[in-house]
């Protein structure tokens, strides 16, 4: 990977099926005030596997105001861009394919320091889960 650092278009999650059967079929916890679904998969066979893919949200309801809602889901993409690196070798090592969808469920916009906290924190929740997955097979 030549940038660690950067969240290309590979790496946000689009595509309405993905966003559709992590839904339906993902699982979730809570770390106030974000939510986390995340759907994990194995890898099948392609030249080039996508592991890793995130997505962001924002109520309408809590934030009447488009510039509060992309604001929020600015800061929450940037402490994901900055703290998810030790995710990708785990899933590789593992032949895993995670998809991860954060929402934003506070009531007051955050500060970044405050977001980028609890990004950590849930981030390293998933690495326990994804742990607790391998163990399952």
């Amino acid at each position: 990977m030549p940038n660690a650092h950067t969240l290309g278009r590979t790496e946000r999650l689009k595509s309405r099926k993905q966003l559709d059967r992590l839904f339906l079929k993902g699982r979730a916890f809570s770390m106030p005030p974000l939510r986390v679904l995340y759907f994990m998969e194995p890898v099948m066979n392609a030249p080039k596997p996508i592991y890793l893919q995130a997505g962001v949200g924002v109520s309408s309801r809590n934030f009447k105001k488009a510039v509060d809602r992309n604001l929020i889901k600015r800061r929450m993409r940037e402490s994901y861009r900055l703290q998810r690196s030790f995710l990708e070798p785990l899933l590789k090592e593992r032949s895993l394919r995670l998809d991860l969808f954060f929402i934003f469920t506070g009531r007051e916009l955050p500060q970044y320091a405050d977001l980028s906290a609890k990004m950590l924190l849930a981030l390293q929740k998933m690495e326990k889960e994804i742990g607790r997955e391998q163990g399952t097979k």
